[in-house]
């Protein structure tokens, strides 16, 4: 992992260039942030050529990377963007799965299924950065992490239907529990694309924000929610996910079971005796993670 300065790692230049033949194991970059960002993790895909499309080897990147992230007790956030202008991610790469044995094609998507699972159920906030195109596969992704950001120029959409496919790797499921059953059903039947006012407007996202010169207004944005995010109890804010999520797909009297097991994770840690301690003496709270 790249580490480095705030300025260097969180703000890339806008004068940046990007090769057309990016080496492969720089189609994903992972930068771990420092000072007043310490603690944010940004996964930055950088298949320019490609449009970011999903190949065999970045979804490998992806998973592999998100495994190492999932065991880091320093890691407090992460933050999924594009290093690619005008772009988050086109989906899956078509012209490579035009050369796969059908059989291979299978096992492509549920390997992509299985890292945007694995993306899901990391147990940190992670929040997606849409500062361009996300569609199919690359909306999949988003959908995927907790929050979404995006510019207002940024489009978004399922188009699956338009190959007479349908989404493979969770579209079918997160999109309705995004926002709404009946309005996923028609986004996916038409394959409609969405810009960035329309998508928070029907709660596909939860920030919309005016593009800027450098082309990165959404993952400024996204830095800044993080941020935010920081302060609080690390074990709490896992266990806080973990109750979420899984208290979102059962009743609510399950749900409530759910939640109680959870808070009881919470009171035997120092996290919550230095909270406590901290609130008492009106200072911020120096939260270790334990």
């Amino acid at each position: 992992p790249l580490r480095g300065g705030v300025a260097a790692a969180a703000f890339p230049s806008a004068g940046r260039s990007y090769g057309s033949q990016a080496k492969e194991e720089e189609e994903l970059r992972v930068r771990y942030l420092d000072d007043e960002h310490k603690g944010i993790v940004v996964l930055g895909l950088n298949r320019s050529h490609a449009k970011n499309a999903l190949s065999k080897n970045l979804v490998k990147m992806i998973s592999k990377a998100v495994d190492a992230l999932k065991s880091d007790k320093k890691v407090r956030t992460v933050v999924f963007r594009s290093e690619v202008p005008g772009i988050f991610c086109a989906g899956a790469d078509l012209k490579e799965r035009a050369k796969m044995h059908s059989s291979e094609v299978s096992s492509f998507v549920s390997r992509a299924r299985a890292t945007i699972n694995e993306l899901a159920n990391l147990p940190v906030p992670t929040i997606a950065a849409i500062d361009g195109t996300a569609l199919g596969g690359g909306l999949e992704l988003a959908l995927a992490c907790d929050i979404r950001v995006a510019a207002s120029s940024a489009k978004m959409g399922l188009v699956e239907t338009k190959l007479a496919i349908i989404p493979g790797a969770g579209g079918t499921q997160r999109l309705p529990r995004t926002i709404g059953v009946s309005l996923a059903k028609e986004l996916i039947f038409s394959a409609r694309i969405v810009d960035g006012e329309e998508a928070k407007s029907i709660g596909l996202i939860s920030h919309v924000v005016e593009q800027n010169e450098a082309g990165d207004a959404a993952y400024r944005r996204a830095l800044a929610l993080a941020r935010e995010f920081l302060p609080q109890g690390p074990v709490a804010m896992r266990v806080a996910k973990l109750a979420i999520n899984q208290g979102m797909e059962v009743d609510l009297v399950t749900g409530l079971a759910i939640e109680e097991a959870c808070y009881a994770q919470t009171i035997p840690t120092k996290d919550r005796i230095e909270g406590l301690l901290a609130f008492k003496e009106k200072r911020p709270p120096r939260y270790k993670g334990e």
